[in-house]
């Protein structure tokens, strides 16, 4: 860090009067029992990401609840941290998150100061640097990482003039804008894409079904065939991690927890040809869907590149080249939710490829799934470039906020046009 940029500890904040730390509310205060379905959302570490909300499974209270919950209710710009485990993340709070309340795993820390802007002291969270801090000091002497309020005072920050901060955080978030709209609209045209096929092949309103006869429920000309007997499946292997040669190389190599979205982004890791051989690893072409078999279920994703798994992936490879590649992922997404049921182990519920290949499925005739094709693929090519589009936004911005953060990175001579989200602090 440039040793010219003056520090602050959030201890020294908190002495001034310019920053408060609240623990969430004991188990007495909010029990599991008071939970309900609609009403003010609770964030519990679950739902902390790396400076966002992370809306998946939030949980709710009522009015009266959250009243009672005052001194855990949320402000603009309040930073919450997981107590346990997800140490090194935190979520900054918006203008939509406020009133929400902080969960029991939660810490809070509110900033006050004149001196500090929110938003630039959480993309200095963000930094590699503070997250393995934390990660090194709440994992001391611990079985799993913990945060308490003594160890948030200890977080030291970078503190630059109001005007450097301001500046930083206009442009980080800026990047950070673009990647949220993209998300929409990748959300969007997921959506659209999946009520198409829903319409066609669930609901059963397909292009000419008014003139389709049906036989027990099923139209003319579709099957009822094993997965086994449209699909080659194939699964992937790991080269030894105690070779070091078979790692680093241009080959991409997937793990099932890198099948979050409908196509996936470039693998965090990398094997060379001498790994790919030295395993029961295999390469599969691009636009191959490739399911999760053990704990990471249900998750599926198309492969955007040519790709290597590990043996928890299986690979389905269309025995037909009439079958478009994003119908077998809608087919066999909607299979998985069934065959999730099949799963077994002791210690972790597992899938096989001898159970995926004896579920059965409908299918529908070839010109029925060519047309299906021809009318998904603009979304998906759409999809396809605008998650490339953020994987390439996220990239630079994780690649400019330490240079940023560290002052390497000067911004006192630019002239920052603020985005629309930070108006109101730029005024």
């Amino acid at each position: 860090m440039n040793n010219t940029i003056p520090t602050i500890t959030v201890g020294e904040l908190i002495s001034r009067g310019e920053a408060d730390v609240q623990t969430g509310p004991f188990g007495t205060q909010l029990k599991a029992s008071e939970y309900v379905d609609f009403g003010i959302p609770v964030i519990n570490v679950r739902n902390v990401g790396f400076g966002e909300i992370r809306d998946a499974e939030l949980e709710y209270v009522t009015d009266a609840k959250a009243e009672k919950l005052k001194a855990h209710q949320l402000q603009k710009g309040d930073i919450v941290f997981g107590r346990k485990g997800a140490v090194e993340r935190h979520a900054l709070i918006d203008e939509e998150q406020s009133g929400w309340v902080q969960g029991s795993d939660c810490l809070r820390l509110r900033l006050k100061s004149p001196s500090v802007c929110e938003r630039y002291a959480s993309y200095y969270l963000r930094t590699r640097a503070h997250q393995d801090w934390m990660q090194a000091l709440c994992s001391f002497g611990a079985t799993m990482a913990s945060l308490n309020q003594d160890i948030v005072k200890r977080i030291t920050i970078p503190l630059p003039s109001l005007t450097t901060q301001r500046k930083i955080a206009a442009i980080l978030t800026a990047y950070d804008d673009l990647i949220e709209i993209n998300r929409r609209r990748i959300a969007l045209l997921e959506k659209i894409a999946e009520e198409l096929y829903r319409e066609w092949f669930v609901r059963m309103r397909f292009p000419g079904h008014q003139d389709t006869r049906f036989v027990k429920g099923v139209p003319e000309g579709w099957e009822v065939k094993r997965i086994a007997e449209i699909y080659k499946t194939s699964s992937g292997g790991t080269p030894s991690r105690k070779v070091l040669e078979y790692y680093n190389g241009d080959i991409q190599w997937l793990k099932t927890g890198e099948l979050k979205s409908l196509f996936t982004c470039r693998s965090q890791e990398n094997i060379t040809l001498s790994g790919l051989e030295s395993s029961s690893a295999k390469i599969f072409p691009a636009r191959t869907v490739i399911m999760a078999m053990y704990c990471a279920m249900p998750d599926i994703s198309i492969a955007t590149y040519d790709v290597a798994t590990n043996q928890a992936c299986c690979a389905f490879l269309p025995k037909n080249n009439w079958l478009h590649y994003g119908f077998n992922y809608y087919l066999l997404r909607a299979a998985q939710k069934e065959l999730v049921m099949f799963a077994h182990g002791a210690a972790q519920q597992n899938l096989s490829q001898d159970i995926i290949g004896k579920y059965q499925i409908l299918l529908p005739s070839k010109s029925l799934v060519e047309k299906f094709g021809t009318a998904i693929e603009p979304m998906l090519q759409m999809i396809q470039q605008v998650a490339e589009s953020n994987e390439v936004l996220t990239k630079t911005r994780d690649l400019l906020l330490p240079r940023l953060i560290s002052g390497k990175l000067s911004v006192a001579d630019l002239d920052i046009q603020f985005p629309p989200s930070m108006c109101e602090e730029a005024a």
